[in-house]
């Protein structure tokens, strides 16, 4: 189930969409996944942005160049390369030009994770994008905490704050990324991450910024290991005292990473397509995924910036599935991963758990024979 083509860099890259995708055919076991209770917790802010919020803050801001027509963002969705898609992915960045922007997107994400009964998501949030760009920092956090509220409230959402650095804009930014975390951090702030590319970016420079955010009850979970090699993730666990890697992809060439990670079960946040897009992996049956499990390794299974990629959740439940020769239960197991390696409360756990546990034990009580829906 691929969904990006790189040839040349002459070459269109399409990114279908994700009701392009091929989850238009259901499988009992895709059937399986759309109910499925779920917890997310590697998933971008502003790369969720789908073409419907797009086209709504386009027409918002109708001088910014942005189709407001989702049938015409379909081809301004088409990315001659990788830069042309971070030219794109930039212009929705500044479709946000006011808290009104910031609180719109923001609720419009949680009734797009509603769909795919997303139950709680630890979003990743980069306040500098928006502080840089003119939004005053108390405008910006009271808009995604309304926003939260108002998800929790009437799409019975639960979302939680990752506040994170974009590594390619350097120490300033890490500086006021974590001066707004530790001094003005909403109620919903519950970890502090570091984004952006890897290469050329070392992650031990930022550890004062980790450490202080630590110190402020904040837990740790850099990005690392996607792009670079395992250097990168033993960086993260011990300058950054991680507690969970974002994608990690890497830690399988070093087998001795591999057995810390699965002694510690220190979770990999891992996001299948992304990692195609971004070449961090050739091709999907190349993916990782199953050595890690094989190894011992507490996966999760995430969609990074779900629309940027022509994905959602639900569609990287179905490849994970694939990758790893699961049936029902064991798509529900590795729900379960997230829940076990998310930052929630254990009443919180306690209860996506039993949602979990009840989807299948329903969905078994409707088929036939063990109701397991193998792939």
């Amino acid at each position: 189930m691929l969904f990006v083509r790189r040839d040349t860099p002459h070459t269109m890259i399409r990114f279908p969409f994700p009701q392009e995708a091929p989850l238009s055919e259901f499988s009992d076991l895709d059937a399986f996944i759309a109910g499925l209770p779920k917890a997310e917790l590697h998933v971008h802010h502003v790369g969720s942005a789908s073409p419907r919020i797009v086209a709504e803050l386009a027409a918002r801001h109708p001088d910014s160049g942005v189709p407001q027509d989702p049938a015409a963002l379909r081809d301004y969705f088409t990315f001659t390369d990788f830069a042309h898609f971070i030219e794109i992915y930039l212009s929705v960045v500044d479709l946000l030009r006011d808290a009104e922007d910031v609180r719109l997107l923001t609720y419009e994400i949680a009734r797009d994770m509603a769909r795919q009964q997303v139950r709680y998501a630890e979003l990743t949030v980069t306040p500098f994008s928006s502080t840089s760009r003119g939004i005053p920092a108390e405008a910006f956090l009271e808009a995604i905490e309304d926003a939260r509220t108002a998800a929790e409230r009437e799409l019975g959402v639960v979302l939680r704050w990752t506040f994170d650095i974009p590594g390619e804009a350097g120490l300033p930014a890490a500086e006021e990324t974590t001066r707004i975390a530790t001094e003005k951090g909403p109620d919903g702030l519950i970890s502090f991450g570091l984004g952006g590319p890897e290469i050329g970016v070392p992650r031990p420079q930022f550890k004062p910024y980790f450490d202080r955010a630590i110190a402020a009850g904040l837990r740790s979970v850099p990005h690392a290991g996607e792009t670079t090699g395992p250097g990168t993730v033993w960086d993260a666990l011990t300058s950054l005292r991680a507690e969970r890697i974002g994608h990690g992809t890497s830690a399988v060439k070093d087998p001795r990473l591999l057995e810390h990670l699965a002694e510690r079960q220190i979770p990999l946040e891992v996001c299948p397509t992304s990692n195609i897009a971004t070449r961090a992996v050739e091709k999907l049956e190349d993916h990782p995924l199953r050595e890690m499990s094989e190894a011992g390794v507490l996966v999760t299974v995430n969609s990074d910036d779900p629309p940027m990629f022509g994905t959602d959740l639900n569609n990287e439940y179905v490849i994970a599935a694939r990758l790893l020769g699961l049936d029902a239960a064991g798509v529900a197991a590795l729900a379960g991963n997230a829940v076990r390696a998310s930052f929630m409360d254990d009443s919180g756990k306690r209860r996506l758990n039993e949602e979990i546990d009840a989807h299948l034990a329903s969905w078994h009580r409707t088929r036939t024979g063990d109701g397991a829906g193998a792939v």
